[in-house]
């Protein structure tokens, strides 16, 4: 299953399951109508019984009474068999939909244009959508069919009302038909009010993984922040919560109120029975059972049915959030593995060449005619302050962005002509933000390279890695040695600090063996001494590529072939540090004010 770009329909919540299960969902479907003509069927069988009672209690000559008694077991037992069978045969149906439904989201969030992830309207607009689709799906299949069986209990009671006395059926349509339109405009207003209070609700479940997590435990002990962070949690569960109550307690009354005016109406219905029964235009056991019909539906309309136009509305309006969402423009290839075939190649030199970029629905330039031209088997340093373009360079260089003007060149080939998957490749990068997998050591350094080294469980070439990056040692040590597994989810789960989980991420990127490392300032949460020590472990790990380190401390320029100072979105300096400090610039103002940082005693 793919998520096309389509405007989606509630009919689309069938034809989804119908397409991944299609003899499942027509026999869903099939019983479900079976079951809505139950009441209908029971409503003719006990009005045979009665009538039949009353004849020979008057003793008249009568057909036995075994036969509507029989009619009306059998259909009391196909309607609780027929419930078993359903959920049964829906298990299955569900499990396939949890399988193809989460996937195929999965698959569109990964092809995303990366502007979209950046974008907070519509990163609430993919939360909303990835939000257990398959139970979405699964729901709104459900609410689909229960209008079906409202449509057919309502028409099908009608049709025997109208037989007998034909203007009472259009009096319980126009109870009706408001019904469905107050229910419809309620579940709007419930999913408008629900869209609303997400964004607060995804601040408020953050913060509660702060204060309640084990990922915070030591600093929540040290800073003791937690009452402060428990108000700032309540004000945000606050404000959903009125969003959605206010909007409950309006719908609340509205359906009471209509609910209240049906019941008295349903009664009216049996009042007006009575004249044709007295005049003979109904039997005693039709009009009996009519009324007992007609109070169940009565009921079915003033609640359930509520619930479930409410449902529909708001399974609608879930399928405009999918139908926006679908549309949602995408990068080919972001979700397929690394075209290694790109490094029989020489990487020779990346070239930008008077390059202006903005981020999208903003007008800052950050970058604003940068030029500048990275030769092979060099290492670079990007030095500068914060915001002042360096993680931007990066963003370009890997393909995230696209929207910029002048010219990036690999090897004198435009950048925009390479696919994704060449891209990914060519390049191998340690961002800020990189993530800590709670897999084993092996899996976590495997997952660079998955062409190879993860697929081929290529444990030596994982404990060749390990060995650069100083930390195969230890790790033999632990019981389990590479297949130890890290992070908090097993009991035996291995802790590592802050170094460690940074040696990790870097041992991933040598895994990739790209012609290009990038760091991306991934040691900014360390001390600066401990950051200059894993830049120098760095740049011995990858002497002989060609590397790229960002950062706005200077612990790693002094280890840089070259160190390029990033200032207003271009390159306003560039030397080795030496040279750099004696041109008493920018650079050198920066070191100034950081040599401290770097002072250890003795040297």
């Amino acid at each position: 299953m793919n998520i096309k770009s389509k405007k989606y329909k509630p009919i689309d919540y069938i034809a989804i399951l119908w397409k991944l299960k299609p003899l499942i969902t027509s026999s869903i479907i099939i019983l479900r109508i079976l079951i809505a003509l139950i009441p209908s069927f029971l409503v003719l069988a006990t009005t045979y019984f009665i009538n039949t009672a009353i004849g020979i209690f008057n003793g008249e000559q009568m057909l036995s009474i075994h036969i509507p008694l029989i009619a009306i077991m059998v259909l009391v037992g196909f309607s609780w068999l027929s419930n078993m069978v359903l959920e049964f045969v829906k298990l299955k149906l569900i499990l396939k939909t949890n399988e193809a439904v989460s996937y195929a989201i999965i698959k569109k969030r990964a092809c995303l244009s990366y502007k979209h992830i950046e974008n907070n309207d519509t990163w609430d607009l993919i939360s909303r959508v990835g939000e257990c689709p398959s139970k979405q799906i699964i729901d709104g299949f459900d609410n689909i069919l229960n209008i079906l069986e409202y449509i057919v209990k309502i028409g099908s009671i009608i049709f025997i009302i109208s037989v007998q006395v034909w203007w009472v059926s259009i009096f319980i349509l126009v109870i009706a038909i408001p019904l469905f339109k107050l229910s419809f405009k309620c579940g709007q207003a419930d999913y408008e009010a629900y869209k609303d209070a997400k964004k607060y609700k995804r601040k408020a479940d953050y913060l509660t993984d702060v204060i309640s997590s084990r990922n915070y435990v030591e600093e929540r002990s040290l800073f003791g922040f937690t009452k402060e962070l428990n108000k700032k949690w309540f004000n945000e569960y606050e404000i959903a919560r009125k969003i959605e109550y206010k909007v409950d307690k309006n719908n609340f009354i509205k359906m009471q109120t209509a609910s209240s005016i049906t019941v008295v109406l349903s009664v009216l219905i049996a009042l007006v029975l009575l004249s044709p029964v007295k005049n003979g235009l109904l039997t005693a056991g039709m009009y009996m059972s009519l009324v007992t019909a007609s109070f169940k539906l009565v009921q079915q309309m003033s609640w359930q049915l509520s619930y479930t136009m409410q449902k529909y509305s708001r399974n609608k309006v879930y399928m405009q959030d999918l139908t926006e969402f679908s549309y949602l423009d995408e990068e080919v290839g972001t979700d397929e593995l690394a075209d290694i075939s790109i490094r029989d190649m020489n990487f020779e030199y990346i070239e930008f060449r008077d390059v202006y970029f903005s981020y999208p629905n903003t007008d800052k330039r950050i970058l604003n005619g940068l030029s500048m031209k990275l030769e092979k088997d060099r290492l670079y340093a990007f030095v500068g302050e914060n915001g002042a373009g360096k993680t931007t360079i990066v963003k370009l260089l890997t393909g995230l962005y696209t929207n910029y003007t002048g010219t990036i060149l690999i090897n004198g080939k435009d950048i925009k002509e390479y696919t994704q998957q060449q891209l990914k490749a060519l390049f191998s990068v340690v961002y800020q933000n990189y993530a800590k997998y709670w897999i084993t050591i092996k899996d976590n350094v495997a997952l660079g390279d998955c062409n190879t080294v993860y697929n081929y469980n290529n444990n030596k070439k994982v404990s060749e890695i390990l060995q650069d990056i100083e930390m195969l040692d230890d790790i033999e040590k632990l019981p389990l040695g590479i297949e130890t597994t890290l992070g908090k989810i097993n009991q035996n789960g291995k802790y590592l600090s802050g170094g460690q989980w940074q040696r990790i991420a870097i041992a991933r990127t040598l895994a990739s063996d790209a012609p290009v490392y990038i760091l991306d300032e991934p040691t900014a949460a360390l001390d600066p001494i401990s950051e200059s020590n894993i830049y120098k472990l760095f740049g011995k790990v990858s002497r002989g590529k060609s590397s790229i380190l960002i950062t706005h401390r200077l612990g790693a320029a002094r280890i840089a072939d070259e160190i390029l100072v990033v200032d207003n979105g271009v390159i306003a300096e560039k030397g080795t540090h030496e040279e750099l400090v004696n041109k008493k610039g920018i650079y050198n103002n920066m070191f100034i004010a950081q040599r401290s940082w770097y002072y250890e005693k003795g040297k």
